[in-house]
Order: C-alpha cells, then sequence, then structure tokens
C-alpha cells in the first residue's frame, strides 16, 4: 500500500515539548491518548519508541486500516459513492502513511540495535499487510462500480486516483482467478519479506579491514587522522564510504586497493546473492501470472519508458555514442597505469582492473585538469557547505529555513529544520539532517519521505517532513567534517529530493512528493546537481576550514573544467547497471555475479573481480528500482534539459525561474505525468542534446 519511500543516490533522503500523537477516526482527528490534540499542521512524528511500542503500535495500525477496508469492502455495490468509497481510501491512505514511518523508519537510523530489529520486523509486518490490502478483491468491485457509475463530480486529481486504484488492481491480478490471486499474494509477501531482509544485511554490515602506515601510501594525513588505531600501530579501514572512497581514489598501493575492492563487492555476498536470484525468480514468476513476459516489462508499463524495449533502445544508443569516449579514456588510464608501474618498479597486466578504475580516474584529473584534490577538500568544510546549499536552496525556491531549537530527533548529531514560505509565511514541511555515519545506519545517501504534504479529510494542508540521510565524515579533534567535491554533489542532489518532498501541494497523500514515475523522480534531484559546477554557487557553499577564505579562482577554474573527465566511463558504468538490471529482470533464472562480470567486461573493458558479487550489495534492485535502474541515465537527460534551456539562460540563482520550477515541477507532485511537466516548463518536447553537450561530447554549436 505505501511502503517507505526512500529515494536513493546513484553509487551509485517535532519539537521537545509534550508529543502530539494523531489518530484518524471516522474522517476526524480524536485527541491522543495523553489528552493532547493533534493538529494538522504538526509534525507529529515520534523516535523514541520502545520495541514493545512499535510492535504494539504496528498491530493497532493495521486493525484500524483493515476495518475501513472492511467496511468498504462490505458496501452494498449499488450504494458506493466518492465518500464512502474513494475519500474513505484516501483518508486511510493519510492516515496510513501518517502513522507508519515512527515504525519502519527507525531500522534505517536508530542507534538501537534492539530497536532497528523491532522497526525491521514491524516493516516485515507491515509490508505483508501491504501485499493483503492490496489484494482486497471485494474492494476492488467498489472502485470498479465507483468508476463506472460516479465520475461526474471528481475533480482531475480524483480522478488521477481512482483510475490508479483500478489499473493497480489489475496490476495485482485482482480480475484474475482466486487461486491466480492467492498465488500472487502468496508470492508477493515472500518478495517483500526478502527485500527487507536483503538491506537489513548491508545496514548491519560492519567489515573492515587493517593496513599498516605504507600500506595506505598516498593517502592525505587528514583522512589517517581519522582512523582507528590498532595496538599494533595498525589502522582500522571499514567499508563505509568515507573510508572507502578516499582510499580507492588515492591509495597508490595497487594491493591496498585490491583488498578493499575485493572486501566492499563481496559484502553479504553469500546470502544477499541466495536472496537477490530468488527475488528475479519470484518477479518473474508474478509477471508471468500476470500477463507479463517479464518482470522488467511489468513495471515499466506504468513508468515514462513503458516497456523494456524502449529501455534497451535507450541504453543502446548512449552506449553507441559513449564507447569512442570510453575507448579513448581507457587508452590513456592504461598508458598512466604502464608509466607508473614503470617507474615504482610494478607489474605492468596490460589491463585496467576493478581496483584501478577509481584511482586512474582521480589521476586523469590531477593530470589532465591539475585538480589538487588535498587543497580542494580543504575549502568543503561540512558547517559551511551547509550554510550555503540551504542558503541556495531557499533563495532559488523562495523559501525560509529555520533549525529548530531542542528538536525531538533519534541521535543527537542530527539536526530538525521549518521550512517556510518566504511569500506568505506559512509552515509547509520540516527535514531533519542525518549526515554522519555510526554503527547500524543506513550506509548511503538517500532521502527519506515520511509524513505526507497533503490535505486532510478536513480540508487543511498537513505539514510534510522529510530526511534526509547521509555519510560524511565525521569531524574530530583538530578537523571539521571535510567534504570531497563528489560529496557536496551528493548533498544537492538529495536534498533535492527532499524540497521535492516538501514543496508539493497536492490535495491526495498518494501524489504527494516523489511518487512520481520511477523514471522521472531523479529528474529534479539530478538537476539541482548543476549548482555544485557554477562558480557563484560554488562560492557561496565553499571557505577554507581555517579563514573562510575563497577557493583561489585557478583551483576553481580548474574544478569546473574536470567535469568532462572520464565522462565516458563514468556513464559507461550506469549503461553496465542498467543493462544488469534489465538483463536479470527479463532472462531469468539468473547467476547475478556471471551477468555483472559479463557487462562489465563487454561494456567497460574492465573485468569484475574475481570471487566477488556487486549484485549482492546493489540496494537498488532490492529497494524499489528494480527493473528502473536506467532511470538515472533516462531522467538526467531531462533533468540537463531543464538546466541549460532554462536557468542557465536566463539565470542559475533567478528567482522567477526558480519559482516556476517549484510551482510547475515540484509543487505538482506526482498528480501530473513526468512528460507534461517537462513540456509545460520547457515550452516544447524535451530533448537528449543537453545531456550530451555538458558531457562534453557535443558542442554547443552542434545543438
Amino acid at each position: 500500500m505505501c511502503s517507505l519511500r526512500v529515494v536513493a543516490c546513484q553509487t551509485l533522503c517535532r519539537v521537545s515539548k509534550p508529543f502530539l500523537r494523531m489518530t484518524l477516526q471516522n474522517g476526524s482527528l480524536i485527541p491522543a491518548r495523553d489528552g493532547s490534540q493533534a493538529a494538522n499542521n504538526r509534525n507529529t512524528l515520534r523516535w523514541d519508541l520502545s520495541p514493545n511500542e512499535i510492535k504494539t503500535m504496528t498491530s493497532s495500525l493495521i486493525s484500524r486500516i483493515k476495518k475501513v477496508y472492511d467496511d468498504i469492502g462490505s458496501l452494498n455495490i449499488e450504494k458506493v459513492s466518492v465518500e464512502n468509497t474513494l475519500k474513505a481510501l484516501a483518508s486511510a491512505k493519510l492516515e496510513y502513511v501518517s502513522s507508519r514511518h515512527v515504525l519502519d523508519f527507525p531500522q534505517y537510523v536508530s542507534p538501537s540495535k534492539e530497536v532497528r530489529s523491532a522497526s525491521t520486523e514491524a516493516d516485515k509486518k507491515l509490508s505483508e499487510f501491504d501485499v493483503e490490502i492490496s489484494m482486497r478483491e471485494d474492494v476492488f468491485k467498489r472502485v470498479i462500480a465507483l468508476q463506472k457509475n460516479n465520475q461526474d463530480n471528481l475533480t482531475p486529481e480524483e480522478k488521477r486516483f481512482l483510475d490508479r486504484l483500478v489499473t493497480l488492481g489489475k496490476r495485482n491480478g485482482l480480475h484474475l482467478s482466486q487461486d491466480i490471486q492467492e498465488e500472487i499474494k502468496r508470492i508477493s509477501k515472500l518478495i517483500s519479506e526478502l527485500s527487507i531482509e536483503f538491506n537489513k544485511n548491508l545496514n548491519e554490515e560492519n567489515t573492515f579491514l587493517l593496513f599498516s602506515e605504507r600500506e595506505l601510501g598516498g593517502l592525505a594525513d587528514s583522512y589517517l587522522n581519522g582512523l582507528e588505531k590498532t595496538a599494533d600501530g595498525r589502522y582500522k579501514v571499514t567499508l563505509e564510504y568515507p573510508h572507502y572512497y578516499p582510499l580507492m581514489k588515492r591509495c597508490h598501493i595497487p594491493e591496498t586497493r585490491r583488498k578493499m575492492e575485493t572486501a566492499f563487492h563481496s559484502r553479504c555476498k553469500e546470502v544477499n546473492t541466495a536472496i537477490l536470484e530468488q527475488l528475479i525468480e519470484l518477479r518473474a514468476k508474478v509477471a508471468s501470472l500476470l500477463g507479463f513476459s517479464s518482470h522488467a516489462n511489468y513495471v515499466l508499463e506504468i513508468n515514462m519508458a513503458k516497456n523494456h524495449t524502449t529501455v534497451l533502445s535507450f541504453t543502446d544508443k548512449f552506449y553507441e555514442t559513449l564507447k569512442p569516449v570510453g575507448d579513448k579514456e581507457r587508452k590513456y588510464i592504461l598508458a598512466l597505469k604502464k608509466r607508473e608501474c614503470l617507474m615504482k618498479g610494478l607489474h605492468y597486466d596490460g589491463q585496467i582492473n576493478a581496483w584501478d578504475m577509481p584511482y586512474y580516474m582521480n589521476q586523469v584529473e590531477q593530470v589532465k585538469f591539475a585538480v589538487n584534490k588535498d587543497k580542494l577538500i580543504e575549502y568543503f568544510p561540512l558547517d559551511l557547505v551547509t550554510e550555503g546549499l540551504l542558503g541556495i536552496y531557499q533563495d532559488l525556491l523562495g523559501l525560509t529555513f529555520t533549525k529548530v531549537k531542542h528538536a525531538h530527533v533519534w541521535h543527537e548529531h542530527v539536526s530538525l529544520y521549518s521550512v517556510l514560505d518566504t511569500a506568505t509565511g506559512e509552515e509547509i514541511g520540516q527535514f531533519y539532517l542525518d549526515l554522519h555515519p555510526r554503527e547500524g545506519k543506513y550506509g548511503h545517501a538517500a532521502c527519506f519521505g515520511l509524513q505526507p504534504g497533503c490535505l486532510g479529510p478536513d480540508g487543511k494542508r498537513r505539514l510534510s517532513v522529510a530526511a534526509m540521510v547521509a555519510n560524511f565524515t565525521k569531524p574530530r579533534k583538530g578537523w571539521p567534517s571535510l567534504l570531497q567535491h563528489h560529496e557536496v554533489e551528493t548533498y544537492f542532489h538529495e536534498f533535492g529530493h527532499v524540497m521535492h518532498e516538501l514543496c508539493s501541494k497536492t490535495t491526495l497523500s498518494e501524489f504527494s512528493g516523489t511518487l512520481v514515475e520511477t523514471d522521472f523522480v531523479e529528474v529534479p534531484s539530478q538537476m539541482l546537481e548543476n549548482w555544485v559546477w557554477e562558480k557563484e554557487p560554488l562560492r557561496r557553499m565553499s571557505g577554507h576550514y581555517k579563514d573562510g577564505s575563497p577557493i583561489p579562482d585557478t583551483l576553481l577554474d580548474k574544478l569546473i573544467a574536470s567535469r568532462v573527465a572520464s565522462t565516458g566511463l563514468m556513464n559507461l558504468r550506469q549503461v553496465v547497471l542498467s543493462k544488469v538490471d534489465q538483463s536479470l529482470h527479463t532472462s531469468p533464472p539468473a547467476d547475478t555475479a556471471e551477468v555483472f562480470a559479463k557487462h562489465c567486461q563487454d561494456i567497460l573493458g574492465v573485468p569484475a573481480t574475481p570471487g566477488t558479487n556487486m549484485t549482492a550489495s546493489f540496494s537498488h534492485l532490492a529497494g524499489g528500482y528494480d527493473g528502473q535502474y536506467y532511470g538515472y541515465l533516462w531522467s538526467e537527460v531531462y533533468s540537463m534539459d531543464i538546466f541549460f534551456s532554462r536557468f542557465k539562460k536566463e539565470g542559475i540563482m533567478d528567482p522567477k525561474v526558480g519559482r516556476e520550477y517549484r510551482r510547475v515541477i515540484l509543487e505538482a507532485g506526482g498528480s501530473v505525468d513526468g512528460m507534461d511537466m517537462l513540456k509545460a516548463f520547457l515550452g516544447r518536447e524535451p530533448c537528449q542534446d543537453a545531456f550530451f553537450q555538458c558531457k562534453g561530447l557535443i558542442k554547443s554549436e552542434e545543438i
């Protein structure tokens, strides 16, 4: 029905006064048990629940929502109405999503393992319930009757909701025989359970490796000073992003990089490989029962792309355009590797290994563009980046952010901000920032939609709430948290999802925030990545951590020029992941490690490290992007068109364009088709030229 909305980065998203709780009963708010009156426009999320409270509240929520469905399902079909069916379902969905995330979100962020486990169990129970209510044939029949007889007085959004309910019912097989429905229900529950288990395994993964100082040659003192040391003087390096990626890019000891890359792509290998391969077969089975030729075609039916053939054509075109560029870049990297091996007396094997890629791509930036990463990182202290980022978003979108003092949060390092519409002074939402790694925490960067911004049954707008969860380096004695430029880009990307959640102004929770087509959901966040490649915003979000001095012009110019560094190989890797995903979900059963290795070799010309399986930690495949990973490339095409056609031409900080973008793209949520939003904002059909121009693959005069 409504699992936790997680919008993840590609690697590829409340106050401490007496707490206000909300319960919906017969369409009205009633006082919480503690006597407080829950208000529609408040953050009603609670983060101090015990494992037992999570369990009890999960059962209570399920009972309340089930009763609504039972009541609708028992209606005389002749008496179904917009009020007793459509609006009753909308109210139930709103209560469900408003109450659910205090139960299923803690598994990603709670510092308590017991709470995380209870939250995971709650998620399993709620996901099983999702399947149960999505398979309610009695409710589906009432919705069908309503669609046939009562559409005259519906608003466009209500009609869209009604049509979606019918579409989703058919996609769950409710028009098929009872035995097929039962089989779909059984498999769907198993799919939900396995997906949760896959991601739980990754969140709890805590592998680390030990290296001597010599084995970490090439890494800056600032990196080494942030590592724990053992009694014998070795350094403890985890597989968390702030440890892994800097090492892979900077360590000039090949054996160290090999060990790290092998460990990183062996995370949860045994257990998650088995889970993923089972998921692939189960998804294919459901698709077949529903009359689809593949799971990919099943999920793509309601996306912009519509089918696997369109996606295949799209990725093939990208491959053909990028292949000659990738070939040139590969030759250049091999030349760099050969020269370094000769200089250092290392064995040259004549190929680019998986553990060579990040290192030599970083070398390309230094050699070709002379970007001094050690110097650059000093200008991106997290606090200053945050201040600049928030200022840019405020000015661009007409918003005002205020940090909430003494906020009720799940960890002491989490911050809560209130968001006001600057023009009206109305509070439209709140967002949490949880930016540093810790044990058991979600390991990527993502935006989590926690409370939808839509109208309640009383006609008043609810406060939208979202959380951005990331894993940036922790501050430590003598050193603030310093970000690599790619982390600044990730910050802008995920915060773009947060703004999508908070700015949406839909009537129904069904279309709130990022509930758009999966291959459109990345458009707003990817579009806003462009600000970290432009001088004016870069100056606003940077300053030396010691004295606040600006980035020297020469360093800034080199950074901006380096945007096209290794663009062929980076985008070819996205083609690899997109094709792996499509292959797994069109031709099961599959050996996932073998499929990944084949595409890596054929498209990138880089062999997967023997004994590893990247797909076992490819969380997108168990987190809602199955059959849809191509959406990152697909949506980047549109995001570049938006940026270059409107913002770059009219002013990247032009508030007029920013307000129009907020109104046309963000406020609409999923209440309008993605393509219609694009046409409205661009004033024409979108095209791919801006993407290839940005990547340095065609010149602006060729457009």
